[in-house]
């Protein structure tokens, strides 16, 4: 009677266990998603949030903003990107556009997948992005040069943090990887993990 009862008890031991287990390894591979959805909704890390649309006029708000534009290049990815401005001024809730360049100068079309993000990090809940190529894999053809436009705003929200008073200036970085490289998986783990980018 007494062995009954430890086998059962350890049966329903071990089946407690395993449902552990199982949780802790779904929980493991849910982990970057939903870190990354933590980042998005809350712009943790810099991250930017995405807009479908742009405030009303009346709520722009008479502060200026410096939006300045930085970008890197993967050195196994041969392109030249840039911006076609370094920075542009506007105000809070105001649409911005910025176009970046990318030229392909291999003999072969190359595809690369740019990251981004924002400094100072704080401010990355309140920069809100309409249209981006970040994310996507662009392929670019022999000697092929394109237009990457990208539509944003500074949330008008901004205005009533106080712990944003101090920023006069956002910077918007862009870092390009060759897509499908070990430095583009690096890359995506650095940012999910919220660490420096690394080329």
């Amino acid at each position: 009677m007494e062995d009954e009862e430890l086998i059962r008890k350890n049966k329903k031991i071990g089946f407690i266990v395993i449902v552990v287990l199982c949780f802790m390894v779904g929980l493991t591979f849910a982990s970057v998603p939903l870190y990354s959805l933590f980042c998005r909704s809350t712009g943790w890390g810099g991250t930017t949030q995405v807009a479908t649309q742009l405030p009303p006029e009346d709520e722009i708000v008479d502060r200026d903003v410096t939006i300045r534009f930085d970008t890197n290049t993967a050195r196994d990815l041969p392109w030249d990107f840039k911006p076609e401005t370094i920075s542009t001024k506007i105000k809070v809730g105001e649409r911005g556009l910025a176009n970046f360049i990318a030229f392909n100068r291999a003999d072969m079309p190359m595809a690369g997948t740019a990251i981004y993000n924002v400094t100072p990090l704080k401010a990355g809940k309140y920069f809100q992005k309409i249209q981006c190529f970040c994310f996507d894999e662009q392929i670019l053809q022999p000697g092929q040069r394109v237009n990457m436009p990208v539509l944003f705003f500074v949330d008008p929200k901004l205005n009533e943090d106080r712990a944003m008073d101090d920023v006069k200036t956002i910077t918007l970085s862009y870092s390009f990887f060759k897509s499908e490289s070990k430095k583009l998986d690096n890359a995506m783990e650095d940012y999910y993990d919220d660490k420096p980018l690394t080329y």
